[in-house]
């Protein structure tokens, strides 16, 4: 198989952490809106098609037995792709080995010239190795260019078989959706039941888009979880697969998610989702809460103050430098740094909101 020498320009790294999460948010909503959600669907049959088809994963998406087809030429595949690997080495040993034998042989051919004692055995010698050397290295080209050529030709079947499904997925969607008949409520048998989940406190009017901000944040920011599936599952095939591993997937995931942890803290503040070690509070009254969470709010304001403050001195520095990691990446710094900040300010944002209902709940009258 040929190597994979992509590397993912910084543009399109920074311009994904705006869109997909757009673009999915459209999907969802659009899907959710259909009279038939749920059922199989065109986008995702090509979804599967382009990040696993080689699997026949869409084929299975779809409840299609002919996904088995495409196992055979998968480990086609990875087996010659193991024979290219293997060429290789064996070609860079062989080249060595050949390398050698040829100074040995200058050497000797040196030696007979000077008329040293032994040298013509030694020439002898140094001229059948390297004779058996270039035989060697001859042979280690070959077989490279023999596995090579079995790596292109089932990558090209599987090619082929590939380039064919993507005319014949939208068919196959439609029978699809029509085995998928909706069955009766009387014959629903769900096999997990709904679990009740303490809703959410409404916050004041006056912090309602405040609400909506940290909500919608959260919600976006969660679907790159979907770009690190796709990036990690691209390394994986781009390293057993190709023999290319990345210099760049793994960077470019966790400075993603450290963005993520900052954007989304307010969101899980909102939603109450922090983890916490809670004796007593669950046991106090709703006007008890409200007290406990404006006495120790102190502590929240000046974590989350000095973390706004630090953040953006951390930031603007980064900035004002262009800071830019050290790997070969060399992707910007900048605005990961500038995630703190802000992450911060949201979490500021969201703990006035939720300190003003408690005053409002501690302060209420009973009756």
């Amino acid at each position: 198989m040929p190597s994979l020498t992509f590397v993912l320009p910084h543009w399109l790294y920074w311009s994904s952490l705006v869109l997909f999460p757009l673009a999915a948010v459209f999907f969802v909503y659009r899907e959710r809106a259909q009279r038939d959600a749920g059922r199989a669907n065109l986008f995702l049959a090509y979804f599967f098609l382009i990040t696993a088809g080689f699997l026949g994963m869409h084929r299975f998406y779809l409840k299609s037995r002919w996904g088995f087809l495409f196992i055979p030429f998968f480990v086609a595949v990875l087996w010659t792709s193991g024979q290219v690997r293997d060429g290789r080495e064996a070609l860079s040993l062989a080249r060595s080995q050949a390398e050698h034998a040829e100074r040995v042989l200058t050497h000797a051919k040196a030696d007979v010239a000077s008329g040293k004692a032994g040298a013509a055995d030694r020439l002898a010698k140094a001229d059948s190795d390297a004779v058996s050397a270039r035989d060697n290295n001859a042979a280690a080209i070959g077989g490279l260019v023999r596995s090579n050529n079995l790596a292109r030709i089932a990558g090209i079947l599987l090619g082929i078989v590939l380039v064919g499904d993507i005319f014949l997925v939208p068919g196959l969607v439609r029978r699809a959706r029509e085995r998928e008949r909706q069955p009766a409520p009387t014959d629903v048998h769900p096999l997990v039941t709904d679990v009740p989940v303490t809703p959410v406190k409404q916050p004041l009017a006056v912090f309602r888009p405040v609400d909506w901000l940290v909500r919608v944040t959260g919600e976006l920011v969660a679907y790159w979880a979907v770009l690190a599936v796709i990036a990690y599952y691209y390394e994986v095939v781009a390293r057993y697969v190709f023999n290319s591993p990345t210099n760049w997937v793994h960077e470019s995931m966790f400075l993603m998610f450290g963005i993520q942890y900052m954007l989304a803290g307010a969101y899980a503040y909102r939603d109450e989702t922090h983890v916490r070690v809670d004796i007593i509070y669950s046991h106090l009254s709703e006007r008890g809460r409200a007290v406990c969470d404006i006495i120790t709010s102190a502590f929240f304001f000046l974590f989350t103050g000095t973390m706004l403050v630090t953040g953006w001195r951390f930031a603007s520095d980064a900035m004002a430098v262009g800071e830019r990691s050290f790997t070969e990446w060399g992707i910007q710094y900048w605005p990961v740094k500038l995630a703190i900040p802000i992450g911060a300010a949201l979490l500021l944002l969201q703990g006035l909101s939720r300190l003003m209902r408690d005053i409002t709940i501690a302060t209420r009258r009973i009756g």
